[in-house]
């Protein structure tokens, strides 16, 4: 029997650039915030709209506590489904144009609970690469056959739907790519189910708030309805400023998720103040469409400069810019030649992303001006002869 050496196999982390560390946040999620102690300008929070600390938000969920106390208490089959629940499940489906939605804790039991309820042995499950890893253990997890298809390559899962005929088949993906900010083919991918009488699931965590002219998300954005994507998830924590998740669809699937979603079912309900803060966030989203114009001009001004300093962009014209490094210890290095100069961004390397592929990932908010983002940019400009040589 092999015993545990967990120190030498941490060494060996350490070595390869791998090793991940947690840095102390002191105070709300602001663009201007102290961390370990030092001022700094955050770029990779995922508050894109700057709801996270929004006070209305914030004098929500004091009057939620006021009301329904601190925790949930029981699951929602229990005691725990509050009237705020409820409510903000009607708002958002509403929002996203659905019949029904159903809350979940987090985007991650939402993803499980999701794939695991629809799926059974026999079924087919097929994920794109770069699903977020969430998706992908929905469906390592799940009873059905999974397989997974290049990135965005609709040609490559129409062969793989065609060699796996008469079984029920689930395409599952990303609307907007968390470490790429490119949306998925989502009109292709519709079509190619509709073909094949297969379901489309799409997670719209990073889409949720910031596309759509009305912030509905990537199906908005894209002009789809339920027909063409039956189960769509989304996540309260980025744009939305809160916590929690919801899954949203016709009456048969919420009915299905609250029957049977493991992660929904064995489980306490959020707090309900959550739910009350949740409710006042979106009316915000609703209310207030600038705060997606004032994002937009905000990608297109450091896009536009950062082009012409030549460093390397995927292309992504969402909130997520992702400058690519390749090598894990090279992107480290830069992460702190920024974190020395006041600026916060997270170096993302393997396993997250595949090897030689690290980056700087870059999330912009509607909190940050263009002073934000002009320091940023000076900053690059500094270490360029770094960037490009190593």
């Amino acid at each position: 029997m092999l015993p545990f050496d967990l120190e030498t196999e941490l060494e060996q982390r350490r070595a390869a650039g791998l090793y991940r560390t947690r840095r102390v946040l002191e105070g709300a999620q602001t663009v201007e915030a102290v961390v370990d102690g030092k001022p700094c300008i955050t770029f990779c929070s995922n508050d894109y709209l700057g709801l996270a600390n929004h006070p209305q938000v914030a004098a929500a969920m004091k009057a939620g506590i006021d009301r329904y106390g601190v925790g949930g208490g029981a699951s929602h089959l229990v005691n725990g489904h509050s009237a705020a629940h409820h409510e903000l499940e009607e708002a958002l489906a509403e929002f996203v144009g659905r019949p029904r939605a159903v809350l979940f804790s987090t985007g991650y039991m939402a993803n499980l609970g999701a794939v695991g309820a629809l799926m059974r042995k026999g079924d087919v499950i097929f994920e794109d690469r770069l699903n977020h890893a969430s998706l992908l253990d929905a469906g390592l997890l799940a009873k059905a056959e999974f397989a997974r298809y290049p990135h965005a390559d609709v040609e490559n899962l129409s062969r793989r739907l065609e060699s796996s005929e008469d079984r029920r088949q689930l395409i599952v993906t990303d609307g907007v790519f968390s470490m790429d900010g490119d949306l998925a083919p989502l009109p292709r991918l519709c079509r190619l189910a509709k073909d094949r009488q297969a379901w489309v699931m799409v997670d719209d965590a990073h889409g949720i708030g910031v596309l759509g002219a009305r912030g509905a998300g990537t199906l908005e954005h894209f002009n789809l309805g339920t027909e063409e994507v039956p189960v769509l998830v989304g996540t309260l924590g980025k744009a939305l400023g809160t916590a929690g998740a919801f899954v949203a669809g016709s009456e048969a699937l919420a009915e299905t998720l609250i029957q049977h979603a493991r992660t929904y079912i064995y489980t306490t309900a959020m707090p309900p103040a959550v739910a009350v803060a949740t409710l006042q966030s979106l009316r915000l989203v609703i209310e207030e469409p600038w705060r997606r114009d004032k994002l937009r001009g905000l990608i297109e001004r450091f896009r536009r400069s950062a082009s012409e300093m030549d460093l390397e962009l995927m292309p992504s014209d969402t909130p997520i810019q992702p400058l690519m490094v390749g090598a894990a210890d090279r992107a480290v290095r830069l992460s702190e030649a920024l974190w020395a100069r006041g600026l916060l961004i997270t170096a993302i390397r393997p396993p997250t992303v595949p090897k030689e592929t690290a980056r700087l990932r870059i999330t912009f908010s509607a909190a940050h001006t263009e002073q934000h983002v002009d320091r940023l940019l000076a900053a690059l400009d500094e270490l360029r002869e770094e960037w490009r040589d190593g």
